[in-house]
């Protein structure tokens, strides 16, 4: 609760701040679950009344009275109507309709965002909203399943930030000015200029005003004023771009201009992504024929949380998951037929220490016949003993208690390889099932390409 303020002026501040009609296009863009957005305040309120004569735990000043959750889009790409749509069923998912909430979807900045502010008690003012772990984490991952089902972006690199638009283009935002220009001068090194002067020549031809006064020189980009190289600092002075050029220096790794030696790899997330956003596409209608679309939606989020951006990344990780589960299923295995031959091999000794002295009473007699019918079990049993331990080879026995000891072992190995197995086979089926998924597209999109290249 905000500092110096009542239950209720907390609450109507947040409500308000979110229901701004100036925002909102005057409240059109303001939709409510279980509540009048009108009077969300209020109604929060008196849930919390009811909560405190139910269950005579009052909600005191430290106590949430509400959450407020704030879910953008990429600006261009969604209208008010399906961003407030997608609040909405961000807020039913995450509360799973048991609290009341509204959703305001705000216009007044270049990229769309909601504002859903959902009441801490719930519906039946019973409990309180038990908010989990991560809550953040949950969800943005259920935010970005909605987008993805519904062919919106979903931030393929999520870095922590403050929320700005640049949180949208990941490392394709573009370039500011002073970039831009390290970037020519980049470009102009990796051509080898013989000398400053050449590279000066070779800034030039990419666009850029050279300007020199006294000892300092500038460049101007076309519309753009005038930056001093000696402000570029780092690598981009004029001593510091000579000494590249004489091999003093090495050039700048940041900005460095590479030519590959292949084609990059086409990234994996864009391209379902892209996929499920070609809605407008002539192969779209086949495209979703085949797959389910909350499917490819669940197979992006898979793969943007466990960083596979490429096929490669992707098999090897598949690989890897195989044989984690194999490597635990196969020494589960082992350990089982171990632990049946420990059990074996203790009764066999068992019975050959309990009939050992009936065979050397059998032997002293001279393997007498009637010695052998008065005790023919226990000579039996003897001789099935011995003849077991030969076929293992043992030269020595083993102790009881050496056995007892390994058994021991052996078993606690297990109970702990039993609390890896569950979890590996679940992670090994998750990334098999995502694997096939995108293989599945990529076949399709790989026959797609083919059929137009027969038809041109």
């Amino acid at each position: 609760m905000n500092k110096g303020k009542t239950i209720a002026q907390t609450i109507t501040d947040r409500t308000d701040y979110a229901e701004n009609p100036e925002k909102t296009r005057k409240g059109e863009l303001v939709t409510g679950y279980q509540c009048d957005p009108r009077t969300a305040d209020a109604e929060f309120l008196l849930s919390k009344r009811v909560y405190d004569d139910i269950t005579k735990r009052s909600q005191g000043r430290h106590d949430i009275l509400a959450y407020h959750v704030r879910q953008a889009f990429k600006p261009g790409e969604i209208t008010p109507e399906l961003a407030n749509k997608l609040g909405y069923e961000l807020a039913m998912r995450f509360t799973r309709g048991r609290h009341a909430f509204i959703v305001a979807t705000h216009i007044d900045k270049k990229h769309i965002h909601n504002h859903i502010v959902f009441n801490s008690t719930t519906l039946d003012c019973a409990y309180k909203f038990q908010n989990p772990i991560r809550s953040n984490k949950i969800i943005r991952r259920i935010s970005d399943q909605i987008c993805a089902e519904n062919g919106l972006s979903v931030i393929v690199n999520p870095k922590p930030s403050r929320g700005h638009y640049g949180e949208w283009l990941g490392d394709n935002k573009p370039l500011n000015y002073r970039e831009q220009l390290k970037q020519a001068i980049d470009a102009a090194l990796a051509q080898k200029p013989a000398s400053f002067e050449d590279s000066l020549k070779l800034i030039q031809a990419a666009g850029y005003e050279v300007k020199r006064r006294g000892s300092r020189y500038s460049f101007r980009g076309t519309g753009k004023g005038f930056i001093c190289l000696r402000s570029l600092k780092g690598d981009y002075t004029e001593d510091a771009i000579r000494e590249i050029i004489s091999g003093k220096r090495e050039a700048p790794a940041t900005h460095k201009v590479t030519v590959p030696d292949q084609p990059r790899k086409v990234n994996l997330l864009i391209d379902i992504q892209n996929s499920i956003k070609a809605q407008n596409s002539p192969g779209y209608a086949q495209w979703s024929k085949i797959f389910n679309l909350k499917t490819a939606a669940s197979t992006l989020i898979f793969l943007q949380e466990n960083g596979l951006d490429d096929i490669d990344k992707l098999n090897e990780k598949a690989q890897a998951a195989k044989d984690k589960f194999n490597a635990i299923n196969t020494r589960i295995q082992n350990i089982d037929v171990r632990l049946k031959d420990i059990t074996a091999l203790q009764k066999q000794i068992g019975i050959y220490s309990k009939t050992r002295d009936v065979y050397a009473a059998y032997r002293k007699a001279g393997y007498s016949k009637k010695y052998l019918a008065e005790h023919e079990d226990d000579i039996n049993a003897h001789k099935a003993a011995k003849k077991y331990f030969d076929t293992l080879g043992l030269e020595k026995l083993p102790t009881i208690n050496t056995l007892k000891t390994e058994y021991a072992a052996l078993a606690a190995e297990k109970k702990t390889l039993y609390s890896e197995y569950h979890p590996a086979r679940k992670d090994m089926q998750d990334i098999l099932s995502a694997r096939q998924n995108v293989q599945q597209m990529l076949n399709h999109r790989e026959a797609v390409k083919e059929k137009e290249t027969e038809r041109i």
